[in-house]
């Protein structure tokens, strides 16, 4: 199996469900606390293509920091990505990452779906 790492959100139940399935189930994966270690500008493109969304799609509206910036109203994906630099928490989450491609993982009832499409 390829080399997994896991986008992980402490904070996040979601993330936890997922990380405890993981562990639960003896698969190796790499954690990172995205949070305390925000992705640059080319880790997220790199997402973005393994993930095969735009940035749009992967940053989390319902955050009070997404309103408060009004980035609503950003139409260009190099902002709203700088954006997400600067405040990952506006990042889905948990997302599982290979070397290949990536995955979303919400609901958590998907990981055992997404494990298979990794093996």
């Amino acid at each position: 199996m390829q080399k997994l790492e896991l986008w992980h959100n402490i904070s996040c139940s979601k993330s936890n469900s997922a990380k405890d399935f993981l562990d639960q189930n003896g698969f190796e994966i790499s954690i990172r606390d995205y949070l305390l270690n925000p992705p640059s500008k080319v880790e997220i493109e790199d997402l973005l293509t393994k993930l095969n969304i735009s940035i749009f799609d992967l940053v989390r509206t319902g955050e009070d920091v997404y309103k408060d910036l009004k980035l609503e109203n950003i139409k260009e994906e190099d902002k709203l990505i700088d954006a997400v630099i600067k405040n990952p928490i506006l990042i889905q989450r948990p997302i599982l990452v290979g070397e290949n491609n990536a995955f979303i993982v919400r609901p958590p009832a998907r990981i055992e779906d997404i494990i298979n499409s990794f093996i």
